[in-house]
């Protein structure tokens, strides 16, 4: 704790001192009586004044939220010396907001007193956040001295984006073994109808349709397509980006793919993440609520790393992406390194998908003729690159600023509906 002397305490001894002076100068008693009252409250202050030895512990009500949800701050300040003035201040780290102060954040204790002071903090922007800057101030009955204790502890949060509303998914091209909600192209055992063919030995006779059976004259069973799950890997491309307006491309992708996560992992299917970038992090696909929290906090700490290294697919360990499993990336496609990697892992027999988080709201041409002509070469450019991402069988559907997420999503399915072996590994 640090402790000072006010300008109280300062001007008191100089008023007294000064009519002590002038009593001498002026041999003269009248000065005198004026320096009692100043000298009085400072002796005072200095003989009844205590050290408080404040104890003050600080929590949070929970270490994980969404955006714009509130969390409680609470700080418990105990004194063992009498304090007749409390101040608290409270500084929020960026991405939090003071959505409501404690009632009483000036006021005494006494001795041995504990008291409790809540603030109601906003989550605004996701990311892993520090709550410090706790400042707890203090004086004595007469002002003479304050007291600052600077509260050194580091209160972790973690805020989590909101997902972006989606009714529908992109279906891979393949499905696993296990049990899930997505369909199989395949024939088997399950619920939804797939075809009618003739009665074989060994089929069931609970399969047997009875009328298309006195129809034909001779049995026929219902083929059924089997309930089964997918692996689906979400590839965040983290190499560069764009920012404009308050948006940036990085905060479009992370709510997305939070998006995507979310609802395959409702559906069952094993998920898993892959941030390509300056720094390489994976996480292999599974099932349930525990890789969701893995993904998420994966998620906010996303950012962009600069990197001049030549990073290809090859440094992926192997089991990172299943056979038979989906590739959706969210990417702008600005680096050359993540379109030759999408690139390589379409070669390879993936089914890959892409999301184009679309960079031209981002970038504004310039005025001078030779600007503008840069401008239109940079954007053929890309649609030349956009034509032999399509030539390679990946689909790929844009990401405007200002549309819903469900936007691509369901253009990316109306185009792998459209040409469906584009979808099937080659």
């Amino acid at each position: 704790m640090t402790v000072t002397r006010s300008g109280r305490l300062r001007l008191y001894l100089l008023v007294g001192a000064g009519c002590l002076l002038a009593a001498l100068i002026l041999n003269r008693p009248e000065p005198v009586a004026l320096a009692v009252m100043p000298l009085l409250a400072a002796a005072l202050g200095l003989a009844l004044s205590r050290r408080p030895q404040l104890e003050v512990d600080a929590t949070l009500d929970r270490h994980r939220a969404l955006e714009q949800e509130e969390v409680e701050l609470r700080l418990t300040v105990r004194a063992a010396e009498p304090l007749a003035r409390l101040e608290l201040a409270l500084t929020p780290p960026p991405g939090l907001a003071v959505a409501e102060e404690p009632a009483e954040s000036r006021s005494g204790l006494q001795t041995g007193e504990s008291r409790d002071y809540v603030w109601r903090l906003t989550c605004l922007a996701w990311g892993g956040r520090h709550v410090t800057g706790i400042g707890v101030r203090g004086r004595d009955a007469l002002g003479l001295f304050h007291y600052r204790l600077d509260d050194r502890q580091t209160l972790p949060i973690r805020i989590y984006p909101r997902p972006e509303a989606l009714r529908q998914l992109v279906r891979a091209a393949d499905t696993q073994i296990w049990a899930g909600d997505e369909v199989s192209r395949d024939k088997g055992e399950g619920i939804e109808f797939a075809d009618i063919r003739p009665f074989l030995p060994g089929d069931r006779v609970r399969r047997i349709n009875w009328r298309v059976t006195a129809r034909r004259g001779s049995p026929h069973v219902n083929e059924l397509r089997p309930e089964r799950n997918t692996d689906v890997v979400i590839f965040l491309d983290t190499f560069s980006e764009l920012r404009a307006s308050g948006q940036s491309s990085i905060d479009m992708a992370v709510r997305a793919a939070l998006s995507l996560a979310r609802l395959y992992l409702r559906r069952h299917d094993r998920v898993g993440l892959l941030a390509f970038g300056g720094t390489l992090r994976w996480l292999r696909p599974e099932m349930g609520q525990r890789q969701l929290y893995r993904i998420m906090d994966a998620l906010i700490d996303t950012e962009v790393v600069l990197s001049y290294a030549w990073k290809g697919i090859e440094v992926l360990p192997s089991r990172t992406l299943p056979p038979r499993s989906l590739l959706l990336a969210l990417s702008p496609l600005l680096d050359e390194r993540s379109v030759r990697a999408l690139l390589d892992l379409r070669a390879r027999g993936h089914d890959v998908a892409v999301v184009e988080i679309s960079p031209l709201p981002f970038v504004i041409p310039g005025e001078r003729p030779n600007e503008v002509m840069a401008h239109r070469i940079w954007e053929l450019e890309r649609e030349a690159m956009l034509s032999r991402l399509a030539a390679m069988g990946i689909s790929v559907a844009t990401w405007r600023q200002g549309d819903r997420f469900q936007v691509p999503i369901a253009e990316l399915s109306a185009l792998r509906q459209r040409a469906p072996t584009m979808g099937r590994p080659a």
